[in-house]
């Protein structure tokens, strides 16, 4: 009988842990509104995911699409919505392609490894879109990571 073998983790639990950790005290920090921050693995499968008293109760999709845009396009959720403003069709098509919702505003990372392959994503939300972007930007980077913002 064969052994079950463990598949390769390449954003691992804890560090997944550390993003979200720091990406809520960059935001009290800031005194952003409660937020949500939904960290997944390059298959875009959740690693943690954490939601502040107070934020609203569909934070977590919201934060979700945000990290499922990024990863799908290989581009940070803002920068990638940004550039396709005067296509609506398209950005609507990716949304319903991405099965989960790709949410094409900021507030979407790539992590990134040291030779910037991508190996998961955060997605925020609960604050204005570019603010979002900004405590993931800070939870990846506190973790020792890469961020692929825009």
């Amino acid at each position: 009988m064969a052994g079950f073998y463990k598949h390769r983790a390449p954003l691992p639990l804890e560090s997944a842990r550390v993003i979200v950790e720091q990406a809520l005290r960059a935001a009290r920090g800031r005194e952003l509104k409660p937020m949500t921050v939904v960290v997944v693995d390059a298959g875009g499968h959740p690693i943690a995911v954490e939601r502040e008293d107070g934020a609203g109760t569909v934070r977590f999709e919201v934060a979700r699409g945000k990290a499922s845009a990024a990863l799908g396009v290989g581009s940070a959720s803002g920068a990638f919505g940004a550039a396709n403003t005067e296509r609506p069709a398209f950005l609507a098509s990716v949304a319903a392609a991405a099965g989960e919702g790709a949410v094409p505003v900021a507030g979407g990372v790539l992590v990134l490894d040291d030779e910037e392959r991508i190996i998961g994503a955060v997605g925020v939300s609960g604050d204005a879109s570019d603010a979002d972007e900004a405590v993931a930007v800070a939870g990846i980077e506190a973790a020792g990571l890469r961020a692929g913002a825009s």
